[in-house]
């Protein structure tokens, strides 16, 4: 029987070749999705995506842009809401 932790899907069952030959069953955790835009859903460039214990090791600045919206919007979109807000507040200035 499989110990009780590893009875839980967070858990992934992947098969592996022994060198005596034999395939057997090993249990990893699963790997983070790759971050996406909140918008268009584009798959994000420069946001560090993987297992958990390796995102901990890494600095702020090297897991997502410094820039605004950096890791929740692509640059395409942060450039239209910036747009946007420009525009907004010179029609309420103007």
């Amino acid at each position: 029987m499989v110990q009780p932790k590893f009875r839980s899907r967070s858990y992934r069952r992947v098969y592996r070749r022994l060198p005596t030959g034999k395939v057997a069953l090993k249990f990893e955790r699963r790997r983070t999705s790759k971050p996406q835009c909140k918008d268009c859903g584009k798959i994000l460039s420069g946001v560090a995506y993987g297992k958990k214990s390796i995102l901990k090791k890494l600095s702020k600045t090297q897991k997502r842009p410094e820039r605004p919206y950096g890791g929740v919007l692509c640059s395409p979109c942060t450039r239209k809401v910036i747009v946007m807000k420009a525009r907004t507040m010179v029609m309420k200035n103007g």
